[in-house]
């Protein structure tokens, strides 16, 4: 699916103009005239189609002209994950991202998809986490106390309909 942006220009008597790529963005931002024949130079970027989680990422870091065309490199190359860690922490943690210097793979984050932290618990009974646990007492191990424990740490969040776990560092 193809990524849809509009510029928006800040000058009312103007028209915007709708681009997907950088070469339609850096094209047509600079012969935009108002009503008047003076040069707009001042736009709002607003996101318009794509996918569900390049939604979310331009919803965390506000898509503008100065990072548009990192925005939109990162909307293309990025991993599902990366776009993941990088909208957990600026939306979710209120971490600062800079999109056009910044590299998600810095973002320090645990990010368990698909669980709960009731899930997480038996997890890290299971690794050993809390020691040896003989199998004849795994049965009265309060797994909720364990998530409520958990929540001092991680939080839970769903995005695009999937369920995570995740705790910054």
């Amino acid at each position: 699916m193809t990524v849809t942006f509009y510029a928006q220009p800040q000058n009312i008597s103007a028209t915007g103009f709708y681009f997907t790529d950088e070469a339609s963005y850096r094209e047509k931002i600079n012969s935009i005239t108002d009503d008047y024949g003076d040069k707009v130079e001042e736009f709002e970027i607003q996101f318009i189609n794509g996918f569900v989680l390049d939604s979310k990422l331009a919803q965390a870091i506000n898509p503008t002209q100065y990072n548009i065309i990192a925005m939109m490199d990162a909307m293309a190359t990025w991993t599902e994950e990366q776009k993941l860690k990088v909208v957990i922490a600026v939306h979710e943690g209120g971490a600062r991202f800079d999109i056009t210097a910044d590299d998600p793979d810095d973002i320090e984050i645990d990010l368990y998809p698909d669980m709960t932290l009731k899930d997480l618990a038996y997890q890290f009974v299971d690794e050993g986490l809390f020691g040896d646990i003989p199998k004849h007492l795994t049965n009265y191990i309060d797994y909720d106390a364990i998530a409520d424990d958990l929540r001092h740490d991680y939080d839970e969040v769903s995005i695009c309909g999937d369920s995570y776990v995740y705790r910054l560092a």
